[in-house]
């Protein structure tokens, strides 16, 4: 699992955010489970409280599931994105990373036309 530290999004937001596409992508499959929160915080050079406010975030959504002794695992219910969606996000992604576009820039340009496309006239 591949999960990194950049840009000005607070880390439990960027470890949520990540966790959430690693599933919805379906890289993360069902009932599998997760790194401990102190191996992942070390893993990531942050505070254990910070990958607990995570995985805490992605629990209350319904992305995961965690059981005392048990761990935490991708919940048997979380869905994965349509297969055009996450090959839209792809080739985004590559592009935008091929004319030097940030992922902040990326996803305000995305969120831009999202809202103006979906906007009630």
């Amino acid at each position: 699992m591949m999960i990194s530290l950049s840009g000005s999004a607070p880390p439990t937001e960027q470890i949520r955010d990540q966790l959430r596409g690693l599933i919805a992508s379906g890289r993360l499959a069902a009932d599998e489970r997760l790194p401990s929160v102190r191996q992942l915080a070390k893993d990531l050079d942050v505070a254990p409280g910070t990958v607990a406010k995570a995985y805490k975030a992605l629990e209350e959504e319904g992305f995961v599931t965690a059981r005392t002794g048990g761990g935490t695992r991708v919940s048997r219910t979380a869905t994965t994105t349509p297969w055009p969606v996450l090959e839209a996000a792809r080739q985004l992604a590559e592009t935008a990373a091929r004319v030097g576009t940030d992922l902040d820039e990326t996803i305000r340009i995305l969120r831009a036309i999202w809202l103006d496309q979906h906007a009630e006239h």
